[in-house]
């Protein structure tokens, strides 16, 4: 019996440097830095716009600590509203010291990295138990952490891609902010944004979580998540084989894209808070490239994160041609697809007949892909021979109005991995997958020009040296 999850609370990073990727959040990407836990050993912060939250952790060491061996806080003195100190319900666990992290573990991993996907449930121990049940290894078992606003009650597990983990909590007893052991942050007076701070980038909730993982992992995967949380199948278009997933090839292309979500009509369900009356929902892809293809971006991310692992998160904007042009502003730099995707004739009537200005798009480098009426196929009946799920495929299609927008960052780190999409949608359900070959022929010339410019660095060392 999978496990079963009431929505994604939110995602994590372990980090070198939690001071970069802070800022760059809230100073580039305007997060609000609202919440901090800070001991003489590691540093948790949390950040948000709308419903989507990071959380950072940094493990600190003796050059964080002060001659008296006080913790310096490196957040420019922000104010905090204490709400008091965690303890811990020793009935369901033993701690001889206070663990590092709260609501995670330690990563011991050799670059930065995103590691943690958490959820909100109803019942950890029970959770915890069928997960355990059913294989899955628990890092962390049912803890209670408790303050004068509450308790909550987590376990973290560990997920079958690479160095993934999964923090389940339950916080039904909780009326705080955020967790317990954080503290709240006062963004009166400091540099931190406020949240009250314009509409110019509204995000609103977390999209779509895309995993990097090697060839042939997919069926593993999906039935892994299936059986833990009960995930289902997500036809992302009308072209996408039940079996092989969504597969890309020809023109130095080989990629293979696979969907997950919660099955509406299952008991399980993981729903997003949302600004608006409906529900928003967050889904899983995987990514893999194809045998004989040649070397290409999912096969640099395994490279340079030394593993699988989360390659990108989609942001959902409502309004993605401001949220792009202010973050721009900020300094966030941007994949562009080539040039003549904007004048490409299918292409730009494409856009104009979506009620969009091919120049504008092309000014933060803004994709835009049309759906296909009805063409997103889903699961509709069970059969009772194989016991596995119909897909039923539309009988007819047009193209109409239904579309959506999306831009991809470069890499948050100095590593080739993680980045952010931007996504807007207008009644698409899809992932673009009609930009799929430009994105990748733009991030491949990125690649491209990055390998070049190390080159040039180590050729100029030598030299130096000689």
């Amino acid at each position: 019996m999978a496990a079963s999850l009431r929505r994604l609370h939110h995602i994590a990073f372990h980090v070198r440097n939690g001071d970069k990727l802070t800022n760059d959040l809230v100073n580039k990407y305007k997060f609000n830095l609202f919440a901090e836990r800070l001991t003489s050993k590691a540093r948790q912060v949390a950040l948000k716009n709308g419903s989507a939250v990071f959380v950072v952790n940094e493990r600190l060491n003796l050059a964080f600590l002060d001659k008296k061996g006080q913790v310096n806080n490196l957040l420019n003195e922000q104010v905090h509203d204490h709400c008091g100190f965690e303890t811990f319900d020793y009935k369901n666990i033993r701690f001889e010291h206070e663990p590092e992290f709260l609501y995670d573990v330690y990563q011991s991993y050799v670059v930065n990295t995103a590691c943690n996907v958490s959820f909100e449930v109803n019942d950890v121990e029970g959770s915890s138990k069928r997960l355990r049940n059913q294989g899955c290894d628990i890092l962390v078992p049912p803890t209670k952490v408790q303050d004068r606003c509450g308790y909550v009650t987590y376990s973290v597990v560990k997920s079958i891609v690479g160095n993934v983990c999964h923090t389940l909590i339950d916080r039904t007893n909780y009326d705080g902010d955020f967790l317990p052991g954080f503290c709240k942050i006062n963004n009166a007076g400091n540099n931190a944004r406020s949240v009250a701070v314009g509409n110019s980038c509204d995000i609103t909730h977390f999209d779509h979580i895309t995993y990097a993982c090697p060839q042939q992992c997919t069926p593993e995967i999906l039935e892994w998540y299936e059986r833990m949380f009960g995930f289902e199948r997500f036809l992302m278009s009308r072209d996408e084989d039940v079996d092989e997933g969504y597969v890309i090839t020809g023109d130095s292309i080989g990629l293979r894209l696979t969907a997950m979500q919660f099955w509406k009509c299952s008991e399980v369900g993981l729903k997003l808070p949302s600004h608006n009356k409906k529900q928003q929902d967050c889904k899983f892809v995987v990514a893999e490239s194809l045998p004989q293809q040649g070397r290409n971006q999912v096969d640099t991310f395994l490279e340079q994160h030394h593993g699988p692992g989360i390659q990108h998160v989609g942001l959902y904007t409502p309004d993605i041609i401001s949220t792009a042009r202010t973050i721009e502003e900020a300094g966030v730099q941007f994949v562009s697809p080539p040039p003549a995707y904007y004048t490409e004739v299918g292409k730009q009537k494409e856009i104009l007949e979506a009620g969009h200005d091919p120049q504008l798009l092309s000014q933060q480098g803004i994709l835009l892909d049309a759906e296909v009426e009805n063409e997103t196929p889903q699961v509709r009946s069970q059969d009772q021979t194989t016991n596995k799920k119909k897909y039923v495929l539309p009988g007819s299609f047009r193209f109409n109005s239904r579309h959506l927008l999306q831009v991809f960052t470069k890499p948050l780190f100095s590593e080739d991995t993680f980045f952010l999409e931007l996504i807007e949608r207008r009644g698409a359900s899809g992932f673009g997958e009609g930009n799929i070959r430009a994105l990748w022929r733009s991030v491949q010339a990125y690649m491209e020009c990055q390998k070049q410019k190390q080159a040039a660095h180590q050729t100029k060392v030598v030299k130096m040296q000689v």
